[in-house]
């Protein structure tokens, strides 16, 4: 059985998962953006959907949400089938995918209220109550009455965001929603992320920002080329790496010799550090020591740092991030 893969019998109770995908997939002239996959959301996670541009997350989200049919497998969302519940599911779903369509005559608050007039769960007597709870809720009070089109791109992507707000969610899907933001507008978006899950929301976060997901997310899952690598809690998934080795020392340049003896690969040096990553039977870290110490080196400090999620994925699947899947 593939790692990440559901084990057919015994596994989470349907109402504590969101969201669930079995041989899900999609081709596209012969290509398959998303290839066999296997996915469940737990209810009150906030979930993060990793991998570089172009892996099938996108794909994947706009399945799940019935914008596009799979070319095979099944996908169920809040308990019912994908696209087939399409009606009764959304509206209990907030959502942002490839950024928001917008009016851009239109202001903002004119943006969000036409967007509230169009839901028919809403109520016409607190639409104004919700719009402006919303806008202040992503920082966009003051900038309301401007129109949408003289919106910068983090303005955009924040008023999309509002929209997914107007009414309280189970589950809400956010493909990319830093996308556009400085770093000051992404720390706000991170911490609205966590109180949408404490207040109980289900956050499912698609990215290819390995930092933003391991900061937010208590859950994830690893996309690469259309396939699922792995998924599971954020701190498993960091364990399941090696961290690297990282030595602290005023001789770095005999350290970095004796680690390269051992086995030690990909050394830097920097600051009076020498980090490395350990091999796949990494050597006794305590007779590691003992030769940097045996070689005259002054060894001020060593360990192992823990692993990144960076280094999960490439652990994984043997290539850096920044690759076009």
């Amino acid at each position: 059985m593939a790692e990440g893969e559901p084990d057919g019998g015994g596994g989470p109770d349907p109402g504590d998962v969101v969201i669930e995908t079995r041989g899900l997939a999609k081709q596209y002239r012969g290509t398959l953006a998303v290839d066999g996959l296997d996915l469940r959301v737990p209810r009150g996670s906030v979930f993060g959907f990793l991998g570089p541009n172009g892996s099938g997350k996108t794909t994947t989200i706009r399945m799940l949400m019935g914008l596009i049919a799979p070319t095979a497998g099944s996908a169920r969302v809040l308990g019912s089938p994908m696209p087939q519940a399409v009606r009764s599911v959304l509206p209990r779903v907030g959502a942002l995918i490839e950024g928001p369509a917008l009016y851009g005559f239109l202001s903002g608050r004119d943006n969000l209220l036409r967007y509230d007039a169009a839901d028919p769960t809403a109520d016409p007597r607190t639409r104004v109550a919700r719009v402006g709870a919303a806008l202040d809720r992503v920082g966009l009070s003051a900038a309301a009455g401007k129109r949408a089109k003289a919106y910068s791109l983090g303005m955009k992507q924040r008023l999309g965001l509002a929209a997914a707000l107007l009414q309280p969610r189970e589950l809400l899907v956010l493909d990319e929603p830093t996308n556009g933001l400085d770093p000051q507008g992404m720390r706000e978006i991170r911490g609205l992320v966590r109180g949408l899950a404490a207040d109980g929301t289900t956050v499912f976060l698609s990215s290819h920002l390995l930092d933003e997901i391991e900061q937010v997310c208590t859950h994830a899952a690893v996309m690469a080329r259309g396939r699922l690598i792995t998924q599971g809690p954020v701190a498993d998934l960091s364990a399941g790496a090696l961290g690297r080795l990282a030595v602290t020392t005023p001789d770095v340049g005999d350290a970095a010799r004796i680690l390269a003896e051992h086995g030690v690969r990909d050394l830097t040096t920097a600051g009076g550090r020498v980090t490395g990553e350990l091999p796949a039977e990494p050597p006794d870290l305590a007779e590691l020591n003992a030769a940097l110490v045996t070689a005259g080196v002054r060894v001020r400090g060593f360990g192992l740092e823990r692993a990144s999620l960076e280094d999960t994925f490439v652990a994984l699947t043997g290539e850096g991030f920044d690759v076009a899947g």
